[in-house]
């Protein structure tokens, strides 16, 4: 079968939507089928307003359809709202053809927290743009509830994963940092909540591994915590095992991958208990989850790390992608894609 997905978000960009696809993507080739992507990479690109590492591309329906039609695809997904996802959305309609979309990031929330915009406005676009879609893929149950509340239709699951033959105990890499260490890894936004975490008094020392345009604010009000910037690969995995607790501030994140990668280290998750978390995180014990993210980060420092692992061998890439797949309509009949392939 031949899969088109279109995305604003991909490489170079780092993080969990990059992640997940490009994961995704690469199993899929491994059961045999094709996979296009089309990403921003190919068109020229202006700076995102308050994101300047990420590339918005400069292109229309005409020039995403051309790049579609080139490649034939069995099923089309779209997996972000951006302008390729748009420009898709917009081609696909007109030529009548059929496509699944994905919902990652709750940009209604963060366009709150920059500016002021009412949520109910950007749930009302993101209406407009999903409910064109066969399907809407979304990671959990948590999303599920919340999308539905926004009346988003089609709701369908696609789990995440770990990568645990990358993300397994090693050794630690040598911080040097009075213990115990309380790592954050991820992007450094307004909407990460970072400073429910740095504004902490709790004992050991605040790391913090990632980047973003709220690092130097940040770093100017907590000189004492120490900011690595990103590790990725086996750097990455070396610094998640060379912490005490993964912090995970964030109330916005749909999913957090960054936890999954943490418990599949042998790495307890301190968090709130929101959406995210609650769906890592569970009744499993993996970590703590409190009001009070003092209180859970004390708490996470009991956990064992068997707990942990154990917990993140229940996400699997290879489930993941499958359920990926069976999701996928036929961009002709919206009938499942794989049925359609096996007719």
């Amino acid at each position: 079968m031949r899969v088109l997905i279109v995305s604003d978000a991909w490489f170079p960009q780092v993080n969990g939507v990059v992640r997940a696809l490009s994961t995704t993507s690469d199993r899929i080739r491994r059961f045999g089928h094709q996979v296009e992507v089309i990403g921003p990479g190919r068109f020229k690109t202006v700076r995102c307003p308050t994101y300047p590492e990420i590339r918005l591309a400069l292109a229309g329906p005409g020039r995403v359809g051309q790049l579609i039609e080139a490649f034939a695809p069995d099923a089309a997904h779209i997996a972000t709202e951006g302008p390729l996802g748009w420009s898709a959305r917009h081609w696909l309609r007109r030529q009548g053809l059929h496509f699944t979309t994905s919902f990652h990031t709750l940009f209604p929330r963060y366009l709150k927290m920059r500016t002021g915009l009412p949520e109910r406005w950007s749930f009302a676009l993101l209406r407009r743009f999903h409910g064109a879609a066969a399907h809407t893929m979304s990671s959990t149950e948590s999303l599920d509830a919340l999308l539905k509340r926004h009346g988003l239709p089609d709701l369908v699951r696609w789990i995440r994963g770990v990568d645990r033959a990358l993300f397994t105990p090693v050794a630690p890499a040598k911080l040097n940092l009075p213990r115990p260490i309380l790592m954050y890894v991820g992007r450094l936004a307004v909407e990460k909540n970072l400073d429910a975490f740095l504004g902490l008094s709790v004992p050991g020392t605040k790391v913090l591994v990632g980047d973003g345009p709220a690092r130097p604010a940040l770093q100017r009000r907590y000189p004492d915590a120490a900011f690595l910037g990103v590790r990725q690969g086996g750097a990455l995995v070396a610094h998640y095992c060379a912490a005490d607790v993964l912090v995970f501030p964030s109330k916005t994140d749909t999913l957090g991958l960054v936890m999954l990668e943490a418990l599949a280290c042998g790495t307890p998750v301190a968090a709130f208990p929101v959406p995210g978390p609650n769906d890592v995180i569970g009744d499993s014990g993996a970590g703590a989850l409190r009001e009070d993210l003092g209180e859970a980060i004390k708490a996470a420092l009991a956990i064992p790390a068997e707990v942990c692992r154990a917990r993140a061998a229940e996400f699997d890439w290879e489930v993941s992608a499958r359920q990926f797949l069976g999701n996928l309509v036929a961009v002709r009949t919206a009938q499942p894609a794989l049925e359609a392939q096996t007719a």
